[in-house]
């Protein structure tokens, strides 16, 4: 049988709930998963929320998977879980470009330069 989440794999998903005891995790249309409290951290976990937040997005591994149920166990543990949001919307190129920088250059230098000798 060929698993869509074989075990191993890291995965892609969205943090839908946050329990006591775990995360939920939705990670397509039919399978959802869950990494327990346990499989967060290899130190105590006090709160999950100090770790994720419902709506965002993670990585995480899978430690099993229940073709039947779709349903996957999860771990974050000992992984770069948060994923980054890349918005190049925020980034505006002004049309001065690096002359800012070129124009305060000279002045930058004096002043270190002038720390060096002190």
């Amino acid at each position: 049988m060929n698993k869509k989440y074989n075990k191993g794999k890291i995965v892609t998903g969205q943090v839908t709930g946050i329990e006591k005891y775990g995360i939920f995790i939705s990670l397509d249309e039919f399978y959802s998963g869950l990494i327990h409290i346990s499989e967060i951290s290899d130190g105590f976990v006090r709160n999950i929320n100090d770790y994720v937040k419902v709506g965002e997005t993670i990585r995480a591994v899978v430690v099993d998977t229940d073709e039947d149920n779709y349903h996957v166990k999860l771990s974050i543990k000992n992984i770069n879980y948060k994923t980054r949001r890349r918005n190049h919307e925020q980034l505006e190129e002004t049309k001065l470009g690096f002359k800012p920088l070129g124009d305060k250059l000279d002045e930058w230098i004096d002043i270190e330069l002038k720390k060096i000798k002190k």
